[in-house]
C-alpha cells in the first residue's frame, strides 16, 4: 500500500508542475518546511498496513531494503532543504555578484516599465540609488529630470509580479538642493526586483550614485561625479570637474568581469577598492588609484601627477603625457615626466622617454629605462638586469655596482671592473649632470647610449670587443614555495 501511495504522491506533484499550476521554487520551498508530515503519513499508513495484517491473522510486510532507502533518502533531502532555506540570498548575491539569472527556482521572470519626471531647481545635485541594476545617466535637452525604469520581477505568477511591482515603484524626492532619486528595488522585501534605471539629467547637475550591482555609465557632467559600485562595469565620459570611484567589488565575486572607464575629465580622478580592468585617458587634473586591480591598469595622457597604491605596486609620477600599461607581469610607459617613484616585485619594467629624476626598486625581474633628457637616476633591483639608455650629449656621473652579475659601461671617463663575484663602474661623462645609480644582486648592469634598439646604429664607431670574463657566480633561483600574487 505504502508504496502505490507515494507514487501517486510523486506523479501528483510532478503533473502539477508541468501545468505551472505550482512553481519549482515554491515547492521547493514547502518541501523545506513541511517534509516531516511525509515521514508521519508514512510511519501512519505502515501502522494501519500493521493493523489490517493482524486483523487478517497475517505477517506484516517490512518496510524492506528499497523502502530504507527511501527513507534515509528522504531525510538526507528534507535536511539539506532545510538548511538552504535559511540561507540569506539576497545577501549571498550581493556577496558573490549574482543575478536573478542564477536563482531560476525562485519563479518566472515579469517585466514593467515606469517613467518619472521632475523640474532641477538651479545649483541642485542629483543623487541616485539603485541596488539592483544598471544606472545610465545622459544629458537631457531641457531643464528637467527624466527617469526610465525597466524592471525585472521574479514571481509564480502574474497576479503576485503585479503586487510586488506596486511596491516597488521608483521615487524622487526633494531636499533642499538635494534630488534623490531611488530605484527602490528594496520595496518588496527580500522578494527579488531588478530594475535598470536611465536617467536624463542637465548637463549642469553635479552627480552622486550608490550602486551594489549593476552596470553604471555617466556621460556629459559640468560638475562633480562620484560613483559607489560594487559588482559592474563603470564608464564615465566628458566632465568638467572631479571624479571619484568607490569600487568596493568582492573578492570572491562570481558576478563575471569588472571594469572602470575614465576619459576627458577636466579635473582629478579617484579610484579606489578593487576592480578587474582600470583605463582612465585624456584627464587633465591629477589621478589617484588606491586599491587591488587584478588584470590590467591603462593610463594616457594624464596632465598632472599620478598616485598608485596597492599591495604590491607603489608608484607616483609628475606628468605622462604618453602611456602606462600595468599588469601582473609587467609594468610598460612612456613619455613619463619625474619625479618617478616604482616600488614593486616580479614585475618587468619598461620606461622610454623619461624626463626628470627617478628612483625605481624592483625584484625577480628585469628594469629598463631609456633617458629622455638628464635625471637623477636610482636603480635597485634584485634577482633581475638593469638597462640604462643615455641621449647623446647628455653627461652623467655613474655608480653601478652587480654582485653575481658585470657591468658593461663602454663610456670615456668611466671605470668598469668585472670578476667572478660581480662587477663595478664608476666614473664622470661630460659635465656629469644626472647621476646614475644602479644596483643589481644576481643581475648584469648595463649603461648605453640611446635607446636599446638603435644603441648599435650610432654615428661614432663601434668600440673593440671586450676580452671575454671568467666565469660568473650562477643568479639564485627563485623560491619555488612562494607564489607570487595576481593583482598588480
Amino acid at each position: 500500500m505504502t508504496g502505490p501511495f507515494v507514487l501517486i504522491i510523486v506523479g501528483v506533484i510532478f503533473l502539477l508542475g508541468n501545468m505551472h499550476l505550482i512553481s519549482w521554487g515554491r515547492l521547493g520551498i514547502w518541501f523545506a518546511h513541511y517534509w516531516p508530515l511525509l515521514l508521519i503519513v508514512w510511519g501512519v499508513l505502515k501502522l494501519v498496513e500493521h493493523q489490517r495484517a493482524k486483523q487478517e491473522g497475517v505477517a506484516a510486510p517490512g518496510i524492506g531494503a528499497g523502502g530504507i532507502i527511501l527513507l534515509i533518502f528522504l531525510i538526507i533531502a528534507g535536511l539539506t532543504a532545510s538548511e538552504v532555506s535559511r540561507v540569506k540570498w539576497d545577501e549571498l548575491s550581493d556577496q558573490w555578484g549574482l543575478d536573478e539569472s542564477h536563482f531560476p527556482f525562485r519563479g518566472n521572470s515579469f517585466e514593467f516599465d515606469d517613467q518619472l519626471t521632475q523640474d532641477l531647481p538651479a545649483g541642485a545635485a542629483v543623487k541616485i540609488v539603485n541596488d539592483r541594476g544598471a544606472v545610465n545617466v545622459n544629458i537631457s535637452n531641457n531643464d528637467k529630470i527624466e527617469v526610465s525604469a525597466h524592471k525585472k520581477i521574479r514571481a509564480d505568477k502574474q497576479g503576485e509580479a503585479n503586487q510586488w511591482n506596486e511596491q516597488t515603484k521608483p521615487q524622487i524626492t526633494v531636499s533642499g538642493n538635494l534630488i534623490t532619486i531611488n530605484a527602490n528595488t528594496r520595496g518588496a522585501g527580500n522578494h527579488p526586483v531588478m530594475a535598470d534605471l536611465n536617467i536624463s539629467l542637465p548637463r549642469k547637475a553635479a552627480v552622486t550614485i550608490a550602486a551594489q550591482r549593476g552596470d553604471v555609465n555617466v556621460m556629459g557632467r559640468d560638475g562633480t561625479v562620484e560613483i559607489a559600485n560594487q559588482h559592474g562595469d563603470v564608464n564615465v565620459e566628458d566632465v568638467n570637474g572631479d571624479v571619484n570611484l568607490n569600487l568596493d567589488r568582492s573578492s570572491v565575486s562570481m558576478g563575471g568581469h569588472n571594469s572602470a572607464r575614465i576619459s576627458q575629465v577636466s579635473g582629478d580622478v579617484s579610484v579606489q577598492g578593487r576592480s578587474d580592468e582600470v583605463s582612465i585617458s585624456d584627464v587633465k587634473g591629477a589621478v589617484r588609484l588606491n586599491g587591488d586591480f587584478t588584470d590590467s591598469v591603462k593610463l594616457s595622457k594624464i596632465g598632472k601627477s599620478v598616485s598608485f597604491k596597492t599591495s604590491r605596486t607603489d608608484m607616483e609620477l609628475a606628468k605622462l603625457n604618453g602611456d602606462l600599461d600595468l599588469d601582473s607581469d609587467s609594468l610598460r610607459a612612456d613619455n613619463v615626466t619625474g619625479p618617478l617613484h616604482v616600488s614593486t616585485r616580479s614585475k618587468d619594467i619598461t620606461l622610454e622617454a623619461v624626463s626628470g629624476d627617478a628612483r625605481i626598486q624592483n625584484e625577480n625581474s628585469a628594469v629598463q629605462i631609456e633617458l629622455k633628457s638628464a635625471g637623477n637616476i636610482q636603480v635597485d633591483n634584485r634577482n633581475g638586469d638593469i638597462h640604462v639608455g643615455i641621449p647623446d650629449k647628455v653627461g652623467f656621473k655613474l655608480d653601478a655596482r652587480s654582485q653575481g652579475g658585470e657591468v658593461d659601461a663602454n663610456f670615456p671617463g668611466v671605470k668598469v671592473v668585472n670578476d667572478d663575484n660581480g662587477g663595478t663602474g664608476a666614473g664622470t661623462v661630460g659635465n656629469g649632470a644626472a647621476h646614475l645609480v644602479l644596483n643589481s644582486q644576481h643581475g648584469n648592469v648595463t649603461v648605453h647610449k640611446g635607446t636599446s634598439e638603435n644603441a648599435h646604429s650610432m654615428s661614432e664607431p663601434p668600440q673593440p670587443p671586450a676580452p671575454p670574463m671568467p666565469p660568473k657566480v650562477p643568479k639564485l633561483p627563485r623560491n619555488s614555495s612562494s607564489t607570487e600574487p595576481t593583482e598588480n
